[in-house]
């Protein structure tokens, strides 16, 4: 690799309704969309410093993976996280994702790593957490009772 830096710039979904999805993510946390970059199978929101984009499903043929295109509820390989700024920013996203037609799959809770958050599903199924960082992360050695533990 020549270049110096890389970094991750899109985070993409798929989605049954583009526009719709977009708007939820909007509604839910505020994201602007970046409307140059809209196009009849695009929307593309400024999810603070990276960008978010909602592809229309033409998008699969477009980008060679028709094949990979879901007959039905695929098994989950990915999840967004968002990080707010306070904990109680995480209960009105809930109200607000629930109220816009998000699922909740875990309600807030805390977590092992010194995190609040919660899990929901948007509109098209996607899985995302809802996260604020309380303080530092604790070291996975220094947990006391590991969900990992045997």
């Amino acid at each position: 690799m020549t270049q110096t830096t890389a970094r991750l710039a899109y985070v993409n979904l798929f989605a049954r309704d583009h526009v719709a999805l977009a708007r939820f993510y909007q509604t839910v946390f505020g994201f602007t969309e970046i409307k140059a970059h809209r196009s009849p199978i695009y929307v593309c929101l400024d999810a603070g410093g990276m960008e978010m984009g909602f592809n229309a499903e033409t998008s699969y043929a477009l980008l060679g993976l028709s094949d990979r295109k879901p007959k039905d509820r695929a098994p989950l390989r990915t999840f967004l996280t968002i990080e707010v700024g306070a904990p109680e920013m995480i209960d009105e996203a809930v109200t607000a994702a629930l109220e816009n037609g998000g699922t909740l799959v875990k309600a807030a809770y805390d977590t092992y790593y010194n995190a609040r958050q919660a899990v929901l599903e948007d509109p098209d199924g996607n899985v995302f957490r809802i996260n604020h960082r309380k303080g530092p992360r604790v070291p996975a050695d220094a947990v006391g009772d590991p969900p990992w533990k045997d």
